[in-house]
């Protein structure tokens, strides 16, 4: 009896996915737990596993298409799969599955490793577990050696499980590509440079052109839409000299590196907001539209925008006020590498009580950022100058830092943000008092 596979509920208030790629084809003959389609949610990319064996008899959607949870994926006759000794039906679907993924037992000098879990069963190791490790410390990039991807035939090369994933769907021959990494491990940035510098081109008269906004890219004009839509933000720009943040970077530098991370700003103006928050909670909330509540959080779960390929994506960073700042740096670091290769699980993207976003780095300085919602405020950093400032009444020559805080008026008023934004700024000029002020 043929058995009619629906998406799954996939968690997290997930309504509906686009449907990235099929992983099978119509009369292929699947085992249970095998990757059938890659979906993608808000921001992650998932596999969706097959929950029995049997042989596709049909597929219900075009890649592309959005499908809603309980929608019909694909139908499976009741057919079970060839047990393995069976060579000529097991050999049939090894050769079609398109990134097999080696036993962990096959692994010299590694001992068995449990089957992830999936979001139905269990899923096949990744072949990133089986992988050598380039570097070492935070941070380093699990990389694959001698890969299979399709067009790569013969790749001798480093490069990580989601690079050359990447490299398969696009069509990519990684043995054409010199890897930027350590031990010229290819990146995701060394793929784009091979990428037109324009997206999938399906229409358009000569005179313009059109590109269809597809996964992550949809997402983000979905959200941004919604929260322009839902919330009455307004924004608050000030400056600050963080002169004395400055010298304590530079400083300390050393000691960080020999630990394995490297120390930027943003530890430190995470460190600044999350003590004004402390006396500003009306910011640290959500609102709860359908309730017509205000939600106070008494956690400090910090969203950081991330620059990808693909766009924009937002890794949360749990628990700010019980990290030190070397924690902070590293978790930066890690949320950061996973959110470009799309291996970033969807918890870690969600559930964040304030958002922060890093834009000074690419150059500008003040902004009007949109609002993460169902945040109520987010704080922009823009880029730090020299300037001419008056310092212990006298001018000198200090590091100057905007700042850009946009809030929902509907959780505060201007008066209660602007006080944050100077308590943030009496932070920041001043770090020793998150010393005296705070425990």
């Amino acid at each position: 009896m043929p058995f009619d596979f629906k998406l799954p509920d996939l968690g997290e208030g997930i309504a509906e996915v686009e449907l990235r790629r099929w992983l099978v084809a119509e009369g292929d003959v699947v085992r249970e737990h095998q990757p059938l389609l890659e979906v993608e949610t808000d921001k992650a990319v998932v596999e969706v596993p097959s929950p029995r064996s049997g042989v596709v008899a049909g597929l219900r959607h075009k890649e592309g298409e959005a499908v809603k949870v309980g929608e019909v994926l694909l139908t499976l006759t009741e057919r079970e799969a060839e047990p393995a000794s069976q060579a000529p039906s097991q050999a049939k679907v090894q050769s079609e599955s398109p990134s097999p993924a080696p036993s962990t037992s096959s692994v010299q000098g590694q001992a068995p490793r449990p089957a992830s879990v999936g979001i139905v069963g269990s899923l096949p190791e990744a072949e990133e577990e089986a992988g050598a490790v380039v570097g070492g410390g935070v941070g380093a990039v699990p990389a694959v050696k001698a890969g299979s991807a399709a067009g790569s035939a013969g790749f001798e090369g480093l490069a990580t499980p989601m690079v050359r994933k990447l490299a398969r769907e696009r069509g990519i021959d990684l043995r054409n590509i010199e890897g930027s990494g350590p031990r010229g491990c290819i990146r995701p940035e060394d793929l784009e440079r091979q990428l037109p510098p324009t997206g999938r081109v399906v229409g358009g008269s000569g005179a313009e052109e059109r590109v269809p906004l597809r996964g992550l890219r949809r997402a983000i004009a979905r959200n941004v839409t919604a929260s322009q839509r839902t919330t009455a933000f307004v924004t608050s720009m000030e400056e600050v000299d963080i002169t004395d943040i400055f010298e304590m970077r530079i400083r300390e530098q050393g000691e960080v590196e020999s630990r394995g991370t490297h120390l930027t700003f943003l530890p430190f103006f995470m460190k600044a907001v999350q003590h004004a928050l402390k006396e500003h909670p009306l910011l640290n909330a959500s609102i709860d539209d359908e309730a017509q509540e205000l939600v106070l959080k008494s956690h400090y779960h910090f969203g950081i925008a991330v620059d990808t390929p693909e766009g924009l994506m937002v890794p949360v960073i749990r628990d700010v006020d019980k990290k030190s700042i070397i924690e902070l740096a590293q978790a930066i670091q890690e949320l950061g590498r996973k959110a470009r290769e799309r291996s970033i699980a969807l918890e870690e993207l969600r559930g964040s009580s304030f958002t922060i976003t890093n834009y000074g780095h690419f150059g500008g300085t003040f902004a009007t950022p949109i609002i993460n919602w169902p945040d109520v405020a987010i704080m922009g950093f823009g880029r730090i100058v020299e300037r001419p400032w008056v310092h212990r009444g006298q001018i000198a020559i200090r590091k100057i830092l905007p700042l850009s805080l946009t809030f929902d008026h509907r959780a505060t008023d201007g008066a209660d943000a602007a006080r944050f934004l100077g308590k943030v700024l009496r932070y920041l000029e001043d770090p020793a008092l998150l010393f005296l002020d705070c425990g």
